[in-house]
């Protein structure tokens, strides 16, 4: 059965809600957060065009095929706290009601969701969401869904989509790439040419953020072999989702999704296959790289340096709100014997506007991070000179998110003689070498460069470190996942052990609304 050519597609609508949300955090993130990077209607083709994101991909496959592209609501933010439930709901009913502005007009939408968004009170507002798209746009209604590689991919989320895609690669080089390939799904099914046909596959585990860099053995191989059988005859697309381990709730965990043209059985056959596959390896997976706690890391760093080694990354991963500092705290105690560091991207707006206000050259004393949450550390008194302040906006040159415009707000760089502190407005992990060329910086002059990445910053950063040293630092996003107070993770999904009933950690769900009961 065939039906309309591509040619009889005029019109898609394009949209998107974005957050990986920590669970364990507890600040909520309100709507201002979201409202900073929120583009809407037709400034959506403006903002992303030919850029290294979803929304790029998107728009390219349209540019491609002469369709006509509908901007509905695009708004994201840097990972953090459970979103508020008002937040969610006015940007959710803002999408909805655009979408049904255009059900008419558009034959179809790509809509791009992480899969680790949580609300306060819902365990899974995406699907909230998509449910309430499904009962205003119709059962039929064609839906792409494109997805971060670390959604947590609930089934019955899943198959409110007619495609399901998610990034192949962390870092996430693949972003525009994920949005072409979500798209074309999308257009071969309303041309008559294929029938996705979907298949879901749990291998029962969660991998921590810092493990799930896709060049990494073991998991490259295993990323390998999906490539490999995604040649086969009748596979349209397969994606490996690693799961968020931060999110706790009932959907955590890796899943397998593999799209046949019309073949059921295959699709599962493809799915269980690299399912079984990640349960076989789940050890090793969970153990790639050694950890160092901050003195550890910093002594090894000192030994790296000593034989010629540089720059040195030291990573504190763990730190999900972009304001720990626990390693900062050590490097400070090394003084003098410390090699020349720099710190990019310290999230802190007090201290941000207090060095604007203080002005370029003057010397200011004030305290810095440790405040998202009580594992980030102590707030640290810090003494040094204004090199730059004022507002920080540009577009990323690096390759994750490449095209893409980053307002961080008014930052500073704020720098002792031996460590360059970049503070900043707004909450985001350097992740190129962006923080130096906007800051003035040469990043050759450093010796050891601190950041608060998970995987993104490899591919920037492999090609220039001299060694990359993991610091593991008692945060909200460590490697060692039992350490953590899961209430809502269901039983069997590696290494998650369950808190006990009379944890003191206060559950993002107690408020009697989670829709897991």
């Amino acid at each position: 059965m065939t039906g309309p050519d591509r040619r009889s597609v005029k019109r898609l609508a394009i949209g998107g809600l974005v957050h990986e949300t920590v669970t364990f955090l507890p600040q909520e993130t309100e709507l201002a957060a979201f409202e900073h990077r929120a583009v809407r209607g037709d400034e959506i083709a403006q903002a992303f065009a030919g850029s290294n994101t979803v929304y790029g991909g998107f728009l390219q496959v349209c540019q491609d095929n002469d369709i006509a592209v509908e901007g509905l609501l695009v708004a994201e933010c840097a990972p953090s706290g459970p979103v508020a439930g008002a937040a969610f709901e006015a940007m959710a009913d803002e999408l909805v009601s655009r979408a049904v502005l255009w059900r008419e007009e558009a034959d179809g939408l790509l809509l791009h969701l992480h899969g680790a968004m949580v609300s306060r009170g819902d365990t899974d507002p995406e699907y909230s969401l998509l449910l309430r798209l499904r009962a205003i746009l119709g059962d039929d209604y064609p839906i792409a869904l494109a997805m971060d590689l670390h959604g947590n991919v609930a089934v019955e989320k899943a198959m409110l989509a007619d495609v399901v895609c998610g990034f192949r690669r962390s870092p996430h080089t693949d972003m525009a790439e994920t949005g072409e390939r979500a798209a074309k799904l999308l257009l071969g099914k309303l041309a008559g040419e294929i029938k996705p046909v979907t298949a879901f596959a749990r291998p029962g585990l969660v991998l921590p953020s810092i493990f799930t860099a896709t060049e990494v053995s073991p998991l490259s191989d295993i990323m390998a072999e999906m490539r490999a059988e995604t040649e086969q005859a009748g596979i349209l697309d397969i994606t490996i989702f690693t799961g968020f381990a931060y999110a706790d709730v009932p959907a955590i965990g890796a899943t397998v999704v593999a799209i046949a043209d019309g073949d059921e059985a295959l699709a599962i056959r493809t799915a269980e296959r690299l399912s079984a596959r990640l349960a076989e390896a789940r050890e090793a997976l969970y153990h790639t790289a050694p950890l160092y706690d901050p003195e550890a890391a910093l002594d090894k760093a000192a030994e790296l340096l000593a034989d010629g080694v540089r720059p040195v990354v030291l990573l504190e991963h763990a730190d999900r709100g972009n304001d720990s500092t626990h390693l900062l705290e050590a490097m400070l105690a090394r003084g003098a014997n410390l090699g020349r560091t720099a710190v990019p991207y310290l999230h802190d707006p007090i201290g941000a506007t207090a060095a604007t206000s203080s002005g370029v050259g003057s010397q200011l004393m004030l305290t810095l991070g440790g405040k998202s949450s009580e594992l980030a550390g102590l707030p640290l008194l810090y003494t040094g000179y204004v090199k730059f302040a004022g507002p920080l906006r540009y577009k990323i040159t690096g390759p994750y998110r490449n095209g893409e415009t980053l307002d961080l707000g008014l930052s500073a760089v704020i720098d002792n003689g031996k460590i360059a502190v970049i503070v900043t407005s707004v909450s985001s992990s350097a992740v190129d070498t962006d923080p130096f060329t906007q800051c003035g910086l040469d990043i050759d002059e450093f010796d050891i460069i601190a950041l608060r990445s998970k995987t993104h910053f490899r591919a920037a950063y492999e090609p220039i470190a001299g060694a990359i040293l993991i610091v593991e630092t008692p945060d909200w996003g460590p490697a060692e996942l039992t350490t953590l107070p899961y209430r809502n993770a269901p039983p069997g999904v590696y290494p998650i052990t369950m808190a006990p009933p009379n944890d003191s950690f206060e559950d993002v769900f107690d408020d009697g609304t989670n829709n897991a009961d």
